[in-house]
């Protein structure tokens, strides 16, 4: 993890240890949740909170309180990737053609020929079908 991006998990983490006890409890984490906006019963939380518990004593210390974050920010990193995916796939083939990537790159504003775009895709086709599936177009924007 980068420095910067760690200082801010452990903000966050500081924010959500209402008590200052250095481990975050299921109500903790509820309160939090809440007032983020995502509504969180004390089950869910405390279900939660078991899962990412690596030492039993049924709270968060700030490790565990990390892989929490990570989850959640590669589910939405997740969903921002299918959004931009289904800018660049626009045929409803469920992937990326050369024509389709063509016609985006025109309406961002860096045109290229038919050729260029099949070199474009072909860097990035693990399985060699001249288009790029989901897998694939993370694969190409992970770069």
């Amino acid at each position: 993890m980068r420095s910067n991006v760690v200082g801010e998990y452990e903000e966050v983490f500081r924010s959500f240890d209402e008590d200052g006890d250095g481990k975050i409890s299921p109500a903790e984490l509820r309160s939090c949740m809440r007032i983020i906006g995502d509504e969180m019963t004390l089950d869910e939380a405390e279900a939660l909170v078991k899962s990412l518990d690596s030492d039993g004593d049924g709270l968060l210390a700030m490790e565990e309180f990390f892989k929490l974050v990570e989850v959640e920010g590669g589910e939405e990193e997740e969903k921002e990737l299918r959004e931009a995916f289904a800018m660049y796939e626009m045929d409803g083939l469920g992937c990326i053609t050369p024509k389709s990537l063509k016609r985006m790159l025109s309406k961002l504003g860096a045109s290229r020929d038919l050729y260029t775009c099949e070199v474009m895709i072909q860097r990035f086709d693990i399985n060699g079908d001249g288009v790029l599936c989901f897998e694939e177009f993370k694969t190409m924007m992970a770069i």
